[in-house]
């Protein structure tokens, strides 16, 4: 597809070759270079008419006005023959040039919008990074080699405000998290689990319940950096007939794990954060009936882009396929 790079159009005084393609970038089209291409290749004007399907009349004048514009003869013709002048050999390489930078300019243009090359900004919640993202990042570089993806580990919070201010493209956010501005898509459904410390007098106990826990010290991720988790969580036990005794909040779930480990309390984390690794506590699995953990993708509400409506749909897939997303 040709466009008008300018549209006022008066003869130049002859002028350097050096500043030919400053001339053709305020005020040629790239039709008219086109033209002059196709007549210095082939050297005919019968030929190169009949290659761009335009009239002789119609090519031989837009040959005249670009030498017009640029001040210099580019063809010596007559009825016989058609040759280069000095000036034509000069410019046929940077018109060459300049022709080829305009297709890959468009064809870029073109596989930006059918979200083929760009680059995605993504952050993650650190419990989501060994479960769900890692295959999801995978397959979309397979697929889509041309796209750049920057990848960050950030709560919740933060991801959030890094999709509102448009620091951030995507983001794996724990659920429940809402806001009118932000569109989420729940890709990943698990059970939730308690973890108590080695040796813990319940560890062994045969009947478990969550109940079992209500006198018991609680590490908690807090609710200052994921409050929708940290109120689910609440729920729970308020559903179990206690409200925990928290005695220390944490920012990060394997933070959490590692406090439960040396005695500091108990926890609920998603079964998935401490299913790869004991990490020296013990798991006491909680039904599904209680509630269960939620990673969704996060973007900005409205239409997206192509580029990050694909990734959505890959990471829909991928949670499908594991008989979590909805």
């Amino acid at each position: 597809m040709w466009f008008q790079l300018a549209q006022r159009r008066t003869a130049l005084p002859a002028a350097p070759i050096c500043c030919i393609l400053g001339v053709i970038l305020s005020r040629m089209e790239l039709k008219q270079i086109a033209s002059f291409v196709a007549v210095a290749e082939r050297l005919s004007f019968v030929r190169a008419a009949e290659a761009l399907h335009l009239s002789q009349p119609a090519l031989s004048a837009q040959i005249r006005q670009l030498e017009e514009d640029l001040g210099v003869r580019l063809l010596e013709r007559n009825r016989r023959v058609v040759r280069l002048t000095d000036a034509g050999s000069t410019f046929l390489a940077e018109a060459r040039d300049l022709l080829a930078r305009a297709q890959a300019a468009g064809d870029r243009a073109r596989k930006a919008a059918h979200g083929e090359i760009g680059r995605l900004r993504i952050a993650f919640v650190f419990s989501a990074a060994l479960e769900v993202v890692p295959q999801i990042v995978v397959d979309f570089r397979q697929r889509h080699p041309g796209v750049r993806l920057d990848l960050a580990n950030l709560r919740t919070v933060n991801q959030v405000q890094g999709l509102l201010d448009q620091s951030l493209d995507i983001g794996f956010v724990r659920l429940p998290t809402s806001h009118p501005q932000l569109k989420i898509t729940v890709i990943h459904r698990e059970p939730f689990a308690a973890i108590l410390p080695p040796g813990h007098p319940l560890a062994a106990q045969r009947r478990f319940s969550l109940a079992s826990l209500r006198d018991e010290p609680f590490v908690s991720y807090g609710r200052e950096w994921a409050p929708g988790f940290f109120d689910s969580t609440m729920r729970m036990c308020a559903q179990a007939g206690f409200s925990p005794h928290i005695v220390q909040e944490t920012s990060e779930m394997y933070t959490a794990i590692a406090l439960t480990a040396v005695g500091v309390g108990v926890a609920i984390v998603p079964r998935s954060v401490v299913s790869a690794r004991t990490h020296n506590v013990v798991v006491r699995p909680l039904p599904a009936s209680l509630g269960v953990s939620e990673i969704g993708v996060a973007t900005r509400a409205g239409e997206p882009s192509a580029l990050v409506r694909s990734f959505v749909a890959l990471a829909r897939a991928h949670g499908g396929s594991r008989g979590s997303a909805q």
